[in-house]
């Protein structure tokens, strides 16, 4: 039985992918009592992707997680990574014995700065082997509707990724895999900075010229973070579990750390932009923690350096850019 844990847009949409195989139930962890009120009574999750209808008679709704992980073979999260220690709170490496994590998580652990199977692991002794990564590219908000979307399962257990790949292909789904997984996680940590740093730039007024030559350069850090860190010669950046990925969040009209980035730009404070929005924009967790590894390890990043003094150091916006933008190559 796959578990799928988490109930935001991103959680409704791998719901309705896995739900796509007529035979297929899922036990489904919801943290909000009024998403599942709402679930059993209309077929619809009333948060989040609410054009998805749900055949409830194929799901077991959970709002207890411990009860959800005891009664899963395969479990799917898909949290925002600033609330996954408080999620799995009073739970212990007994509790996930035997069981194959897929992480659809694109953030990092904010008290320890971790990877979600780096965190995983050392938290909860899951061995690396019993864990996938699914990343996109992608948005919610297309899956939702059927849009043909391309989705990586990367794992060092290439079993173990065929079988996630399985429950995830549909009609409108294709996967490719990958056994890059400390790639994958970090690439789709970082493009969401990358995409708060675009939403900056188009909120203070730079256009599409400007934008090309931003995202260009966030690649090239990109690559000299990762390979600072995970140094592997078969990687190929370029691809769409990367570049693709990077792409889609700086350049779509769904990306939430772009409208994020967006209202910075126009100049709402943190908070403010925050409130408005009512979404997690998982960058603004995630610059915290790369900004700590970058002078850690000594890394040139300027743009996530820039990005950083404009979230948490009260930086102007317009002067920060300014300064990053004048010294694009």
């Amino acid at each position: 039985m796959i578990a799928v844990l988490g109930s935001g847009s991103w959680a409704s949409a791998i719901a309705s992918i896995i739900l796509e195989n007529p035979q297929q139930t899922i036990n489904w962890w919801i943290r909000e009592p009024e998403i599942i009120e709402g679930m059993k009574d209309i077929g619809r999750n009333p948060l989040y992707l609410s054009s998805v209808e749900y055949d409830t008679s194929r799901i077991n709704f959970y709002s207890n997680v411990k009860a959800a992980i005891r009664d899963s073979s395969d479990l799917v999260f898909v949290l925002p990574s600033a609330f996954i220690e408080k999620t799995l709170e009073g739970l212990k490496p007994a509790d996930f014995a035997d069981k194959k994590i897929h992480s659809a998580v694109k953030g990092l652990v904010p008290s320890t700065g971790q990877i979600i199977t780096d965190f995983l692991h050392d938290r909860f002794e899951i061995d690396y082997d019993s864990m996938t990564v699914i990343s996109g590219p992608s948005h919610a908000e297309e899956v939702a509707q059927e849009k043909l979307t391309y989705l990586t399962v990367a794992s060092q257990n290439a079993d173990l990724a065929a079988k996630a790949a399985e429950f995830i292909n549909c009609r409108y789904v294709h996967t490719v895999l990958s056994d890059d997984v400390q790639g994958i996680e970090y690439a789709a940590v970082m493009k969401n900075v990358y995409a708060i740093a675009a939403g900056i730039c188009r909120g203070l007024g730079y256009g599409d010229n400007l934008l090309a030559v931003l995202v260009s350069n966030a690649m090239q850090e990109m690559d000299v973070f990762i390979n600072s860190l995970h140094p592997m010669d078969s990687r190929q950046l370029e691809r769409f579990s990367y570049l693709g990925d990077l792409l889609v969040t700086a350049y779509s009209q769904h990306s939430r750390n772009r409208t994020f980035g967006n209202m910075i730009g126009w100049g709402y404070s943190v908070h403010g932009a925050q409130l408005e929005m009512k979404m997690i924009a998982e960058g603004y967790f995630s610059v915290k923690s790369i900004e700590k590894i970058r002078k850690k390890n000594n890394i040139e990043l300027p743009i996530i350096e820039a990005v950083y003094k404009i979230l948490y150091e009260d930086a102007t916006p317009r002067r920060v850019m300014k300064k990053i933008v004048e010294n694009f190559h």
